[in-house]
């Protein structure tokens, strides 16, 4: 027996006791449903619950009774259009809170905090604008939304806006964060993930904060596996100062195997994309553009670092994979374009400001375009921090120097082969003790001098 499927739906919805015209049709730009009506079914309205969209008198005692309620029954709550003003609500286990893209909006009447879950198995908001309505929030949440030690979370396709700390603090959990939109964060940063478990954080958009974008912390550096991917990221500042620790489009530390791919990041205080401590880290295929100092950046107690298919333009210095003074070592920078190394630093007294690339130990350097690095367009090494570096099959072009290498003592294996350099104002190639030049051109003889430094095949013009 045949069965018609809009007669079976519009009696499925009847049947739920939701009339039509009850719930708007809701749509993305793909053409998909941001929740189905199955998911509907059964569900709490707000609305039907006493909630009242627009009032001007806090609910939030009502939206507390229901989402307790509706999550002892492991149902999902739906949020009409309108505005409800709100603070102090204490997220349980099991919460689905949802809304209409664009039209839910809880706003936050201080005294205290906005949203906030702490233990739970599941935690999923989707839909909803949350307006921190730039009023305070106390030291004991942080954040505009603050969810600790949940087994899986859901954030995705919510507005989070005005928050006088930080957007989103999720810390001890699983989940994702997807498809959000967060600006003007007041605090340290739009996202910060601090000690969670495979967490995605994918296809966001984060402007117009005033320290950070995405931040990947850990207290003790250790596994995470966060994958950050496809956000877009720009305006960044550093009200709080400081040499790097804040002004960052995306900033890893002490986080390992963590992903950082497909993002757009531009217009970064400091650096788009920044890891201090992060091991086995994977930066590839991102944008970074008009960064203030660094634009890609893997630096300090870091073991494994691959940095690959990325696109730097205008920056104080392109990409740099260093302090091996500190441990940070092991390498691959192969593949990206840097170009346009224009603008001063943020801080004095900074070495190799210029360079298109940097690096230091157990790194190979191979198949990079570097272009308009006014003063390196490579720089190898640094003092006796020089170590076992292959520097091959690079196009470097407009630079004062072609290739910066370290001579100091010290300094161990380093190769140079097969590079194409040009346009160059001083030297293609020469030796360095710190910031001096002690050598004169290195490019074409056939010994370079010194019992580390391997030099052949360079093509220069």
């Amino acid at each position: 027996m045949g069965l018609n499927r809009r007669l079976f739906m519009t009696g499925a919805v009847g049947g739920a006791g939701m009339m039509a015209g009850t719930i708007p049709a809701i749509g993305k730009s793909d053409g998909k449903s941001d929740f189905s009506v199955a998911e509907l079914r059964g569900s709490f309205s707000a609305a039907n619950d006493g909630l009242r969209p627009g009032a001007l008198d806090d609910q939030s005692r009502l939206l507390q009774s229901i989402l307790d309620k509706a999550a002892l029954d492991n149902k999902p709550v739906f949020l009409p259009p309108g505005n409800y003003t709100v603070s102090n609500i204490k997220i349980p286990s099991n919460t689905r809170l949802m809304g209409v893209p664009g039209a839910s909006r809880l706003v936050y009447s201080g005294a205290g905090h906005c949203l906030m879950a702490e233990n739970c198995e599941f935690v999923e908001i989707t839909g909803l604008q949350i307006d921190g309505n730039n009023r305070s929030i106390e030291d004991y949440a942080e954040a505009l939304i603050r969810i600790s030690n949940t087994s899986h979370i859901v954030i995705e396709n919510c507005t989070i806006v005005g928050s006088a700390g930080i957007g989103l603090y999720v810390d001890r959990s699983m989940g994702r964060i997807e498809r959000n939109t967060i600006s003007g964060a007041a605090g340290d940063c739009a996202i910060y993930a601090v000690e969670n478990s495979d967490m995605l954080i994918a296809s966001n958009r984060i402007r117009d904060c005033a320290n950070g974008g995405i931040l990947v912390h850990r207290w003790t550096q250790a596994e995470d596996g966060s994958i950050v991917t496809n956000n877009h990221i720009s305006n960044i500042g550093a009200a709080k100062g400081g040499t790097g620790q804040w002004g960052n489009g995306i900033n890893v530390f002490r986080a390992n195997s963590v992903q950082v791919s497909n993002n757009q990041v531009s217009d970064c205080k400091f650096s788009a994309i920044r890891s201090n401590g992060g091991s086995n880290l994977q930066i590839i295929g991102n944008q970074a553009l008009r960064s203030g100092e660094t634009a890609i950046y893997s630096e300090f107690e870091f073991i494994g670092a691959i940095i690959s298919n990325n696109l730097v333009d205008t920056c104080a210095r392109g990409i740099s994979i260093v302090n091996f003074l500190q441990g940070g070592r092991l390498g691959v920078c192969s593949n990206n374009i840097v170009r346009n190394v224009i603008l001063p630093v943020n801080y004095e007294n900074e070495d190799n400001t210029g360079s298109g690339i940097s690096v230091e130990a157990d790194t190979s350097v191979t198949g990079n375009v570097i272009e308009n690095s006014p003063d390196f367009g490579l720089s190898l090494g640094w003092g006796p921090y020089l170590r076992n570096v292959v520097a091959t099959s690079n196009i470097i072009r407009g630079s004062k120097v072609g290739i910066y290498v370290s001579v100091v003592e010290g300094a161990k294996s380093t190769v140079v082969a097969n590079n194409i350099i040009s346009d160059y104002e001083q030297n293609a190639i020469a030796g360095y003790r710190w910031s001096e030049a002690v050598t004169s051109e290195l490019a074409g003889k056939s010994t370079s001098g010194f019992d580390h430094l391997n030099i052949s095949g360079n093509q220069v013009s």
